[in-house]
């Protein structure tokens, strides 16, 4: 469509094709394309082509680019057929008239292969709203989880409709089902269902390609994609987890690190992208939300084995944390443009009506978050940035992973006795915190064992020992050893009595086991929690050295020398140094060394030796 260049031909792979020979063709052009609303459509072909000559000078004022062909988007709102004013509908040619019941209408694209032309290509604009603003993701659990297809289809869309229902007047915002396909059926799926609820299809749309080259290879600009991970967080596998990895480079793997090493079905983590990754520099990616739904292959984890009314309620939180997190990107663009945050802005820069009703929600978590088993609220884009390996120096203590979404950060850099007194909390280390402030939200899961006014006992998600549960203070500003003073020994000494009493029970069913109760020196989850861990490790989620020396070196501190040091001194002393984390694997028992975590589980099951000796006084371990 460049000057002194024959017009495309519908065999070139264009469905709609509309010849301008003058400015005021153009105009009516635009006009015509910016008047179509949701639910209308334009029939394919060659329209008011007068000859085969090249196309006029005045094309070029609205084309974007030269080589991206793409329709100008007018300043103003979007204006759907319905809401034009009187004075401004004309008319349209009888060749043009619309058709009702058609699904959303084409744009003037540039010639793209016929295999891949994308029947709802993305709408570009100059501005960088929409590239900030446009979450592009896959379906989730679909492929090698294997769910359902057609309620899966229902699930997203009635997900991205309730989402974008609560950004009705931000009209940038969009949400982008991608799939490699042009014979996908859950892309048809989506799109005849969103159609069918009349979703606008300027912000929900479907689009052909493979989701790691978006702009290079299709033309659509999205600044967040998310990823269909394994539970691991790690590379590998096939299809969207393998290709995003891949793409993105050792930078994600890494950046992933600083946020989580783990996910639980039905929740999602933010992963800001580094500037340095290709996925970033060629695509322009800024971040990455790895998100982990319900698994229906009895050949992977998690197998729900077709428990779909389960399934489908993960499913719905996946989504949710998804959008939800996206939200949260959002609100961090916005902010940055309007200097300060607010949790939603009108298209014209103005603050919403809505907006003291959003800020509600986002300090106390939508509805649908709320009723997320121990899922604390949303991490703005400023605390996803200050994820970093001194926030998480280990994972055992992930008893809950959220969807990286915490409270408002601690920060400090005060040290008492070798131990940070406080620090910034980010992404899932807050959900110890929200669980023990707000235990009545969460009455109806089965992870909680016990309440009372100074604190919860509670069952770690990822046990790392046959019994492994949680004993979480409820004093506020209690984050970890390093607040602890004097005047808080009743509570501590309360705490260890409880930690006991659940060991003793223990024992009834299991006169083998033998306990240990202590805290670690640097808790990678916020809130004063006690461990009370049987000293078998027999568990799938003791993954690595750092799970195992947290619990097995000066790292971890028994409760009964934490209480008598805070008699004495007023304070509880600890190792800071994180480097004892990555010492090699030694038995806990007869202390000899082993190259990796299977040989080392491998011994202990039939290491018959006895404890070392500091560990059989002052009862530091409890036995029947």
């Amino acid at each position: 469509m460049l000057q002194k260049k024959e017009t495309p031909l519908l065999t070139e792979g264009f469905s709609r094709i509309m010849s301008c020979n003058d400015d005021g063709d153009i105009k009516k052009a635009v006009d015509l394309y910016n008047a179509l609303g949701p639910s209308d459509s334009l029939p394919s072909g060659i329209f008011c082509q007068k000859s085969k000559g090249p196309v006029q000078v005045g094309i070029m004022k609205f084309l974007k680019k030269g080589d991206t062909s793409t329709v100008e988007k007018s300043s103003g709102p979007k204006i759907t057929l319905s809401e034009t004013k009187p004075e401004q509908q004309k008319p349209l040619p009888k060749h043009e008239k619309v058709e009702e019941g058609m699904s959303c209408p084409m744009e003037i694209e540039k010639g793209l292969n016929d295999k891949n032309e994308n029947e709802e290509h993305a709408k570009e604009c100059d501005s960088g709203d929409v590239d900030s603003c446009t979450l592009a993701f896959p379906s989730i659990s679909t492929a090698d989880f294997q769910f359902d297809l057609d309620r899966a289809s229902d699930i997203i869309v009635d997900t991205a409709a309730d989402f974008l229902q609560k950004f009705d007047n931000i009209t940038y915002i969009r949400l982008v089902l991608v799939d490699l396909s042009e014979k996908s059926r859950i892309l048809s799926l989506v799109k005849e269902k969103a159609s069918k609820k009349s979703i606008d299809c300027s912000r929900f749309f479907t689009f052909v390609g493979d989701i790691t080259q978006l702009h290079t290879k299709g033309g659509l600009r999205c600044s967040v994609i998310a990823n269909a991970a394994n539970w691991r967080l790690k590379p590998g596998g096939g299809g969207v987890n393998a290709a995003i990895f891949s793409a993105a480079g050792e930078s994600l793997h890494h950046a992933t690190k600083k946020c989580a090493d783990a996910l639980r079905p039905g929740t999602s983590v933010v992963v800001p992208l580094p500037s340095i990754s290709p996925l970033h520099q060629r695509e322009g990616v800024t971040h990455v939300i790895h998100v982990l739904g319900p698994n229906m292959n009895p050949m992977r984890p998690d197998y729900l084995k077709n428990d779909y009314i389960k399934g489908s309620k993960i499913l719905h939180e996946a989504y949710n944390s998804l959008f939800e997190n996206f939200a949260s990107i959002v609100r961090g663009h916005m902010g940055k443009q309007n200097e300060k945050l607010g949790p939603e802005m009108s298209a014209s820069g103005g603050t919403s009506p809505n907006d003291t009703k959003m800020k509600r929600e986002d300090s106390h978590g939508s509805e649908r978050m709320k009723k997320h088993k121990l899922l604390p609220p949303i991490m703005t884009v400023k605390q996803q940035h200050e994820c970093t390996k001194a926030n998480m120096p280990n994972y055992h203590d992930k008893s809950i992973t959220s969807s990286a979404a915490p409270n408002q950060a601690r920060e400090g850099d005060t040290k008492k006795s070798g131990v940070v007194a406080s620090k910034t909390w980010g992404s899932w280390a807050q959900a110890l915190y929200e669980l023990a402030m707000h235990p009545e939200k969460y009455k109806n899961t089965d992870s909680i064992m016990e309440t009372s006014d100074e604190f919860i006992v509670l069952k770690d998600l990822y046990p790392k020992a046959k019994r492994h549960v949680l004993v979480i203070s409820r004093t506020d500003g209690l984050d970890s050893l390093a607040d602890v003073k004097k005047e808080h020994l009743p509570l501590l000494r309360r705490m260890h009595s409880a930690g006991v009493k659940w060991a003793q029970k223990f024992l009834e069913e299991d006169a083998s086991l033998v306990f240990r109760l202590g805290y670690h020196s640097v808790p990678s989850m916020r809130q004063l929690h006690l461990h009370i861990i049987s000293q078998d490790f027999d568990s799938t989620s003791l993954k690595n050295k750092k799970h195992w020396n947290s619990f097995t070196t000066p790292f971890f501190r028994d409760s009964v020398d934490v209480i008598e040091e805070i008699e004495q001194h007023g304070s509880a002393t600890a190792s800071s140094d994180e480097k004892i984390l990555a010492m090699e694997l030694r038995c806990h028992r007869c202390r000899s060394a082993h190259p990796n975590i299977p040989k080392l589980k491998s011994h202990i099951a039939n290491c018959k030796s006895s404890f070392p000796s500091h560990l059989l006084q002052k009862n530091r371990l409890t036995s029947s």
